[in-house]
């Protein structure tokens, strides 16, 4: 018997300029479609009259958007699911995945250019949009959000076997990439503004939790800023790896290390993953992707 399946697009390349005023503006999308439903007899018997060729969900994406400017990403996202519910009879989910490349404009004597683009740090914005039915769920969030703190941190009093080697730290480098997600209650959300007091309580919580005593510590205590800037969020999970930053031994070369020589590690490296959920959350958000 066939299980569980899906198909869709991925990896659709969307750049769209909106040049209808002097100040132009500038969304750069990467896009992943998926569809699920009915299509049992595509796999099993390869009939295909019911599948939705992905080539065409790859022009819809590019019709929709020549149809006016793309706006904010999770309404983008909720105009594809929307599409793609209403047109094929036989898919029941649709799915939007969507990743915004951080241009930021250019300044130019103190005053910001009107179509000229740097690409900015501070991640990626992302947004995960479903269509159950009528029902649809919007998870946004952040990628590749790079922070670092050089004091402020601890590790110490973990628990040792017989191959523990590292010793206990009270104070270090922490440094991280943050990915993290974020489930709304409903679709009645300023998405811009939201996004934006969520994102600054991530990074504002991170660099302000100076009694941490550990990567995990440090996440709960964001995940708990975030939920309480953005009363519209129910819950948001962050994945947090390690950017170990070890201690260089100095004595070969006649000197000491006085706390402040390190080496950047990129592998192997640590992950810390965790949800934060607001209480008296929905039960069917356990479980967002």
């Amino acid at each position: 018997m066939l299980g569980s399946n899906r198909y869709g697009k991925s990896g659709i390349r969307l750049v769209r300029v909106d040049r209808s005023a002097p100040r132009h503006v500038l969304v750069d999308l990467t896009v992943d479609v998926w569809l699920e439903g009915e299509f049992d007899d595509a796999y099993v018997s390869g009939d295909n009259r019911a599948v939705l060729r992905t080539d065409t969900m790859r022009g819809t994406v590019f019709a929709l958007a020549g149809d006016g400017p793309v706006g904010e990403l999770e309404a983008f996202g909720l105009r594809l699911v929307g599409h793609f519910i209403q047109t094929v009879p036989s898919a029941s989910l649709a799915t939007v995945e969507l990743v915004a490349e951080p241009w930021a404009r250019i300044e130019v004597g103190g005053a910001e250019h009107d179509h000229a683009f740097t690409l900015a740090g501070g991640g990626r914005h992302t947004a995960r949009v479903t269509r159950l039915g009528t029902d649809d769920r919007v998870v946004a969030g952040v990628t590749d959000l790079v922070v670092l703190k050089t004091a402020g941190s601890a590790f110490e009093g973990f628990f040792r076997d017989g191959f523990t080697t590292l010793e206990d730290t009270g104070e270090r480098v922490l440094a991280t990439a943050v990915s993290a997600g974020w489930r709304y209650r409903d679709t009645a959300v300023d998405w811009s503004g939201a996004f934006e007091r969520a994102r600054r309580a991530l990074v504002e919580s991170f660099a302000t939790h100076d009694d941490s005593n550990s990567l995990q510590h440090t996440l709960y205590a964001m995940g708990e800023e975030l939920l309480e800037a953005c009363p519209e969020v129910e819950e948001v999970r962050m994945v947090m790896p390690n950017r170990h930053h070890l201690l260089v031994d100095l004595e070969p070369y006649g000197k000491r290390n006085d706390g402040g020589v390190f080496v950047a590690t990129d592998r192997p490296f640590g992950v810390i993953e965790g949800t934060v959920v607001r209480p008296g959350a929905s039960a069917a958000g356990r479980a967002w992707g």
